[in-house]
């Protein structure tokens, strides 16, 4: 029934004219012009090819077959008398003299229009993925993302460093996230877990003398969705370096991504190296956030001193942030709409005035400010034609609401952001710990296993939230690509950074045994990275929703439609591994 296609339908080209050919493709469509005359569109892979259908007999054969049919055609190459220079193949036609079809669509009506897939309900995308993945404009992200993954092990494998695979199935650790546990047959009671990350793995294998290593590697942690971050499963080029420093890793990544990102993406320009290092502290006092989109070329300020007592009552006492936009033209209407969306990212409000062309304020909070005027235009250096943009909070909280807003301001303002390229920078100098915001008690702020800086030194002599950390994060154009961190090598050194949270000698020990024991033997320093996959192809593709890049994704609610994952078990199933489901109560 089925014999070997001789030429794609994105191959066949005016050379061919006259040729013998054999196609297999999928049935896109028919345009029916009279009942011995139509053209019907067949799609492959790679593209498409019109064939002419030109007698009664075999338009009739059709009939009954619907679109999204496979078919093989048989027929003679000629040249087409309308030419479709849109079409690569639009110089030429087929006439067939066989047609058969080699798997049937058995619904006359689809879920939605294949190559308008994109415009339909994403829970219908994602349960027919099948259908969406056949849509070009889907296929080609997945191509895409097939083509920069084997870019990236290329450029790490000229570098030397070795892709080594780590185990699935391991043990839970703290990684930041919650874990998917898979409970043991053969060791009642007992778990294994799968890895958020193979941070342990890959330290020990520093410690095994392995000088370069990397992966794709797979990762899990349940959590929720968002728009660059897939519940679930996710993929980071995870890379490790022996007797490295931070400034080893940067070089890595500077000589890595770059190109990649130039050669494959929407945008064709990107950072220079060295990329910009920004200090964690200054980041959050001049961006408001620690993954600040760089395009945009607005700064916050500090207003507190000429603004907390201007007797506008959300100042009163707080910290007050601003930022100036010059040439800023927005209606009432769209200056309201980034205000309200500024308290649905952050829930916090935003605040603003203007200059009027007279230096005037106006609009907004501008009543409060009549008596300040000169003294905020002094401090803000302000002149006609200047809106100010204002939040208020504790200093985290005026900070981070000043982030938003920057963001969304830069981004409905042409002049101050540029949209047409990658904008790279490095985050460092990370504090070492924090103070939880649910249990108040002292935390690590980023990786546990990271160096402080200054070594024991700063562990025994300064204050835990003064000690900063060798730990680094990567960002795009807004978007986290990952942490990294100089790697705590030294067993002393990594049970006192501890013991200030509160886990001694013995709970390290219990948690990381195997690292813990590895270290013993005499480890190297050792740095490291893992920029997420997913993310980067996000970013390089240009789309906002992850989910766009990934061959199956789950939906919002970390379901996968289409195959009906998480599912129930047979009893049975359950029995083997020793569980026994108990239900929440009902409300």
């Amino acid at each position: 029934m089925f014999q070997s296609r001789t030429h794609t339908c994105n191959e066949l080209r005016s050379t061919d004219i006259g040729k013998d050919v054999v196609l297999v493709g999928y049935y896109e469509n028919m345009r029916k012009v009279s009942k011995n005359l139509g053209f019907l569109i067949l799609r492959d892979f790679y593209g498409t090819t019109q064939i002419v259908i030109e007698t009664e007999e075999m338009m009739q054969s059709l009939d009954g077959i619907n679109n999204e049919s496979t078919l093989c055609v048989e027929g003679s190459v000629r040249e087409r008398s309308s030419k479709n220079a849109n079409l690569a193949t639009g110089d030429i036609e087929v006439v067939p003299t066989k047609i058969t079809v080699l798997g049937k669509c058995r619904y006359n009506a689809l879920p939605f229009e294949i190559n308008q897939s994109r415009e339909a309900d994403e829970n219908a995308r994602l349960k027919y993925r099948y259908l969406d993945l056949r849509n070009p404009a889907v296929k080609d992200k997945i191509v895409l993302r097939s083509k920069i993954v084997a870019e990236l092990r290329q450029r790490m494998n000229e570098m030397d460093f070795l892709e080594i695979t780590t185990p699935i199935l391991t043990c839970s650790s703290p990684e930041g996230a919650r874990d998917y546990l898979v409970p043991s047959r053969n060791h009642p009671g007992k778990f294994y877990a799968l890895p958020q990350a193979p941070q342990q793995f890959k330290q020990i294998l520093m410690a095994s003398g392995f000088d370069r290593y990397f992966q794709i590697a797979p990762c899990f942690r349940d959590e929720d969705a968002r728009a660059d971050r897939s519940p679930g499963e996710f993929y980071q080029l995870d890379m490790e370096m022996a007797f490295a420093t931070q400034e080893d890793v940067f070089t890595v990544i500077e000589k890595v991504l770059p190109p990649v990102f130039e050669k494959y993406g929407v945008y064709k320009t990107a950072s220079t190296t060295p990329f910009k290092r920004i200090p964690y502290l200054e980041s959050m006092e001049k961006y408001g956030t620690d993954k600040p989109d760089l395009r945009i070329d607005l700064l916050v300020s500090d207003a507190t001193d000429v603004l907390a007592d201007c007797g506008f009552g959300p100042f009163a006492g707080q910290v007050v942030k601003a930022i100036v936009v010059d040439e800023f033209a927005a209606s009432r209407k769209v200056i309201d709409k980034i205000c309200a969306e500024v308290e649905v990212q952050s829930a916090n409000k935003a605040y603003w005035f203007k200059v009027d062309e007279n230096g005037e304020f106006v609009g907004g909070i501008s009543k409060f400010l009549v008596e300040k005027k000169d003294e905020v235009k002094a401090a803000l250096g302000l002149k006609p034609g200047d809106f100010v943009g204002l939040t208020a909070g504790s200093k985290l909280a005026a900070q981070k609401t000043a982030g938003v807003l920057r963001k969304l301001l830069g981004a409905a303002s042409e002049k101050h952001m540029r949209t047409d390229c990658y904008e790279f920078c490095w985050i460092v100098d990370f504090p070492m710990y924090e103070i939880g915001e649910e249990s108040g008690e002292l935390e690590f702020c980023h990786n546990p296993f990271s160096m402080p800086q200054g070594g024991m030194k700063a562990l025994e002599e300064q204050e835990p939230l003064d000690i900063l950390a060798y730990q680094y994060d990567l960002v795009c154009n807004g978007v986290e690509l990952s942490s990294g961190a100089v790697r705590n090598h030294d067993p002393e050194i990594m049970i006192k950074a501890f013991e200030l949270v509160g886990l001694g000698e013995d709970d390290v020990k219990a948690k990381f045994p195997a690292m813990y024991n590895a270290f013993c033997y005499g480890a190297p320093p050792h740095a490291g990275i893992a920029p997420g996959v997913d993310r980067m192809i996000m970013l390089i593709c240009g789309e906002e929703s992850i989910r766009e890049i990934i061959p199956f994704p789950m939906n919002k609610n970390a379901m996968d439609v289409m195959m009906g994952a998480p599912a129930t078990v047979e009893p049975k199933q359950l029995e083997d591994v020793h569980i026994q489901i108990k239900m929440p109560k009902e409300d």
